[in-house]
């Protein structure tokens, strides 16, 4: 098993960023936590149904946050899976919704629709072979034939392709899977969240982190004793991997690539079930143990997400 398990990025405005992915793209939101590390802030996760690994995107919502720029050492583009035939619906409620796009083009054989969210983050849908048969979210106003299924890849823009390539293949399982124009294409064994394309910039001026930016991109571990062997992996390149830290829904190791990306492994397991039923996913604020003693103090400075339930009394 290999493929991304999440990407996480950074927004704005918090209500903001729940309307456009909700709303306009028609994801389920699937937990309302806190930044583990700084409880002030939401972590906010959006995916399919239940959150299955692959289909997981994930925003630290800095409202004051300053804009990030595009550049070398970040990932250049998001994408998600859609049925081909679903693009001409994307691009007419693009429109109708005032979402910034651009025209399709194609890249590896695929129609690709490239927009930005309402930060300035970098996205597209894939028009992705056998997507209309892959399970869609159904409780939003996009019709399944039309709903995004998960994530095709991501693209990330370095300076040496080479060192990150090896990383891909002999640390997370990822082969060659040809090129086309700038991008080096590699794939997983997974089909969603499957793929990662390389954009070598050499000199080109280096990212910024910042609003509309990917903080980091985890891949997949079956278990702790996967992780713990793809760890050493790592070290084996000369990579510094952290301990693993408990993120209640996944368990997670982090380390840089040699383009600077910051990569993470994240566990499958116990998934976003562990603390609510399915049915109710991301309505309540959730909180890792050692916080629960501080929740008043931070629910009173987070704001109010419509549609998602009141703060628990």
């Amino acid at each position: 098993m290999s493929g991304i398990h999440h990407v996480t990025a950074i927004a704005g405005k918090a209500t903001r960023n729940y309307d456009f992915y909700t709303r306009v793209l028609g994801l389920r939101f699937v937990k309302k936590t806190v930044n583990f590390d700084d409880p002030a802030t939401y972590h906010l996760y959006y995916g399919d149904e239940v959150g299955h690994p692959g289909t997981i995107l994930t925003f630290f919502p800095w409202e004051h946050a300053a804009e990030g720029r595009g550049g070398g050492g970040l990932a250049q583009q998001t994408a998600f899976r859609v049925p081909a035939s679903a693009i001409g619906y994307w691009t007419r409620r693009f429109v109708e919704r005032g979402v910034t796009h651009q025209a399709i083009e194609r890249r590896f054989g695929e129609p690709v629709l490239s927009f930005t969210d309402p930060d300035g983050m970098s996205l597209a849908l894939v028009g992705a072979a056998g997507a209309e048969a892959e399970a869609a979210w159904q409780g939003a106003d996009v019709a399944a034939e039309h709903a995004i299924r998960g994530f095709h890849g991501v693209t990330l823009m370095i300076e040496d392709a080479g060192k990150t390539a090896a990383v891909l293949r002999d640390v997370l399982g990822f082969k060659d899977a040809g090129t086309d124009g700038p991008f080096a294409r590699f794939h997983a064994s997974e089909a969603i969240g499957g793929i990662v394309d390389l954009r070598e910039a050499k000199g080109f001026i280096p990212g910024r982190l910042g609003r509309g930016s990917v903080h980091h991109i985890a891949f997949r571990a079956a278990d702790d004793a996967s992780q713990a062997t793809i760890a050493q992996r790592v070290r084996e390149l000369g990579l510094q991997p952290t301990q693993q830290l408990d993120r209640n829904y996944f368990r997670s190791v982090y380390f840089r690539e040699p383009g600077h990306i910051l990569f993470e492994i994240a566990t499958d397991a116990p998934g976003f079930a562990v603390d609510e039923p399915v049915a109710t996913l991301g309505r309540d604020l959730k909180l890792p143990p050692f916080l629960e003693g501080r929740r008043k103090e931070i629910e009173a400075v987070l704001p109010a997400l419509d549609g998602t339930g009141p703060p628990a009394p």
